[in-house]
């Protein structure tokens, strides 16, 4: 995949900036990911998830996932809200796979006392 908002500007000079273009390595991918899932926001890792898709290429990933294509990249914005059948289909078709951790001790229980 090119880079191709890598140092482009707008008008203002201004460059936009894509994760996606600097996830080239799959260590790049996961600890990006990672960091989503830490940060524990729904959006958040869905669009880090769609980030990861459109540098494999959203169409491969879609198709790998079953999934429509445009469907998938609504699902995967910052606005979606994909089912989580959803998430397991990207995250196999991004040849990775989700496991439980233990959360570490510092961080707040999901549990309500």
């Amino acid at each position: 995949m090119t880079k191709k908002n890598k140092g482009v500007e707008d008008a203002a000079g201004i460059s936009e900036w894509d994760p996606a273009d600097y996830l080239d390595e799959p260590e790049d991918m996961i600890a990006y990911l990672e960091a989503a899932f830490e940060d524990g926001d729904a959006r958040v890792i869905a669009a880090a998830l769609g980030d990861v898709a459109r540098r494999k290429g959203m169409t491969q990933v879609a198709a790998e996932a079953g999934l429509g294509r445009e469907s998938l990249y609504k699902a995967l914005s910052t606005n979606g809200n994909p089912s989580f059948a959803t998430i397991l289909r990207v995250v196999q078709a991004l040849g990775m796979r989700l496991h439980p951790a233990r959360q570490a001790l510092s961080q707040p229980s999901l549990r309500s006392s």
